[in-house]
């Protein structure tokens, strides 16, 4: 049955790659034809009644006509929709509200609805498309998927609307898809502890040896898995060669006695995956997963940061990055494996550009894709099925290319990602490039890091936040410090140009070991949920790591 759906999407995604491929070499005419059908198909709506839809006939006229926007303008809309108001943003039933992340600012919701359901299955397809092509080149295989992305609801709004992350939303209105391809029950997906969900997954997975790809929707979300595998390794061969799973683990009763009926004891692999424990001293997934084919994780921003400790427990399995996306939208395909550029999904919405000269514009001119130049960094405007226009996601990328007349864009920060001692604008992509620069000259793998402020000086320092990987020490961490200020010197015009005159000397922090996790759960608690938790590493926040304990502050020395 698996091999039987494989093949069956597999053809469909082809299918659908072609024909993506074959509009980008008229994007210009699709994204216009594109935006004048949605605004047919909406102009009934309240909005579309408001901004008088029936009377826009070309995307000029539409430019004109509609203001830039942010959530904020839509929020007494998303109210009402909660509350089961038909037709106001989408002529079309809701039938979810996802849930954004909430990482950097307050949380939004965002309307679902079967035809913005029907965009995105499409897009997926495409992206689907790109793999079993990138993969047929390299002669690898397709197969069982392991994502631990929770399915549980986080509720319904009053009008009995649910609402939960997007990846909650993809996997369970698409869930027959899904248990067919996925290396585990789909009932473990509903386990609320997440200690719980992943070690079940584990659990499952690790009894098949042939396990091809492991998904998730940021690469940190990869490594905790890693880090769940080697804390809990010989416990897991226990139950997989007793057929159990941990009594001490918090499953639900109703869910733990299903999916210990589907367990049957394995003492054969048990006996495998001691070995190689015994061998290698821990479990990695390319030791137990020989033949993985392939990770697919978000690429871009501060992604790769994260990427530089993969080789530790995937080797050189390839990298796919999917689709660029947000509970919001798609943006984006990727095309190739470990490659961070994405085609824009010229299918899914339209899309408008912002300089960087207008930024500072209430009402900025804009580019529409044809007119984007290589190597310059936009904001992006969206307009799409969920009845969202000319909406400003917040989101900084840069054109590094072209696929036929479609722009290859790289998601590098969002634009909230900002840090300033005086006016520099320290983004997320500058404090990334340093972090990653940092880690190879010094070989020096990090736990995670964090850049802030310092409280009382005025102006304040840079405050460069570093949990080093557990068992690893900084042994001149003045030289790192310094090495930090004078990259990002190199990288950062505006921060070289101020730090000569304005900004003070960077000052480095060691923190204990934990101190991210606390960040972490920290986030948690507010309501973010895990699977879209996005790990600031700028924050102006000058509280965001109260009361966590540093163990060391070191200056730049005086002869630097």
């Amino acid at each position: 049955m698996v091999n039987f759906t494989l093949d069956l999407l597999t053809s469909a995604a082809r299918l659908s790659k072609t024909n993506f491929v074959r509009k980008t070499r008229e994007t210009a005419i699709v994204q216009e034809k594109f935006l004048l059908s949605l605004l047919k198909s909406y102009q009934d709506t309240e909005l579309g009644q408001k901004y008088q839809f029936k009377q826009i006939n070309s995307v000029d006229q539409f430019r004109e006509r509609i203001p830039i926007v942010t959530y904020s303008s839509y929020e007494p809309y998303l109210k009402r929709i909660a509350n089961g108001e038909q037709n106001i943003l989408t002529p079309d039933p809701v039938v979810f509200l996802n849930l954004t992340s909430g990482s950097t600012g307050k949380q939004k919701l965002i309307p679902v609805t079967r035809q913005s359901r029907k965009i995105l299955n499409r897009v997926n397809r495409v992206s689907m498309g790109f793999i079993a092509e990138a993969a047929r080149k390299r002669n690898l295989a397709i197969g069982k998927i392991f994502l631990t992305s929770s399915v549980k609801l986080y509720g319904r709004t009053d009008a009995g609307i649910d609402y939960g992350p997007a990846s909650v939303s993809d996997i369970r209105l698409n869930s027959f898809l899904y248990k067919q391809v996925f290396a585990f029950p789909y009932e473990a997906l509903m386990l609320e502890d997440s200690l719980a969900r992943n070690y079940t997954c584990l659990l499952f997975a690790m009894r098949n040896p042939s396990l091809k790809i492991i998904a998730s929707n940021f690469p940190v979300l990869t490594l905790q898995l890693c880090q769940y595998l080697e804390s809990n390794q010989e416990q897991m061969i226990d139950d997989i060669e007793k057929g159990t799973i941990a009594s001490w683990l918090k499953l639900e009763p109703e869910l733990r006695i299903k999916l210990e009926s589907k367990l049957s004891p394995s003492p054969n692999r048990a006996a495998q995956l001691r070995q190689i424990l015994q061998d290698s001293g821990k479990l990695t997934p390319k030791s137990i997963w020989p033949n993985l084919s392939l990770i697919t994780t978000a690429l871009g921003g501060t992604s790769n940061f994260y990427l530089q400790r993969f080789p530790e427990y995937f080797g050189d399995t390839p990298i796919f990055g999917g689709i660029y996306a947000s509970a919001e939208g798609t943006f984006g395909v990727y095309h190739d494996l470990n490659n961070d550029g994405v085609i824009l999904a010229i299918e899914t919405g339209f899309f408008e550009f912002i300089p960087q000269e207008e930024w500072g514009v209430s009402q900025p001119n804009t580019l529409l894709a044809e007119e984007l130049k290589v190597g310059e960094f936009y904001r992006i405007l969206m307009s799409n099925y969920s009845g969202f226009y000319r909406y400003d996601i917040g989101d900084v990328v840069e054109v590094v290319g072209w696929y036929e007349k479609a722009p290859v864009i790289v998601f590098r920060h969002r634009l909230g990602g900002l840090l300033s001692s005086t006016t520099e604008k320290t983004t997320e992509f500058h404090a990334t490039q340093v972090m990653q620069q940092l880690q190879k000259k010094f070989n020096l793998p990090l736990e995670n890091f964090c850049i802030t402020l310092s409280e009382d000086e005025i102006p304040p320092h840079y405050l460069v936040n570093i949990e080093l990987l557990a068992g690893h020490t900084l042994d001149n961490p003045e030289k790192f410090i310094a090495e930090f200020d004078r990259i990002l010197q190199d990288i950062h015009a505006s921060y070289a140009a101020k730090r000569a005159t304005q900004v003070p000397p960077p000052r480095l922090r060691i923190m204990a070991s934990g101190s991210f996790a606390t960040v972490r759960q920290r986030l948690l608690e507010r309501g973010v949920p895990a699977s879209q938790l996005k790990f600031p590493h700028v924050n102006d926040d000058r509280q965001f790591l109260a009361g966590l304990n540093v163990e060391q502050e070191v200056k730049i020395p005086a002869f630097t």
